[in-house]
């Protein structure tokens, strides 16, 4: 059985889009949730889907969900979700820093 797991930005990104969508409309904002919670099964089950995006992470894929990307990868058993952006969003810059972090963590080691 495919599986996925959701880092924990990626809860904080989920978490972020329905407070923003919600100021406006909340039915609005459960809809989305429910819509990305029933994209990453689909996901974990197929994820050559994705558009592979190697100018960002090693492994990591996109796939569309109205407004907003999903970034994913694969792991044993499935994906983790690793970050849920807004288009508009800078991308590169928001994984660039990612990487650093990243980094950083490892030679703190």
């Amino acid at each position: 059985m495919s599986q996925f797991r959701i880092s924990s930005q990626a809860a904080g990104d989920i978490e972020n889009i329905w407070k923003y969508v919600a100021q406006n409309n909340s039915k609005a904002a459960d809809k989305m949730f429910d819509t990305l919670r029933t994209t990453f099964p689909k996901l974990a089950k197929f994820p050559q889907m994705g558009k592979e995006r190697p100018e960002l992470a090693y492994s990591l894929r996109s796939f569309p969900v109205k407004s907003y990307l999903i970034f994913y990868r694969a792991i044993d058993q499935g994906i983790e979700i690793v970050r849920i952006l807004h288009g508009s969003q800078d991308i590169e810059g928001i994984f660039h820093d990612l990487e650093n972090t990243e980094d950083e963590e490892i030679a703190l080691e």
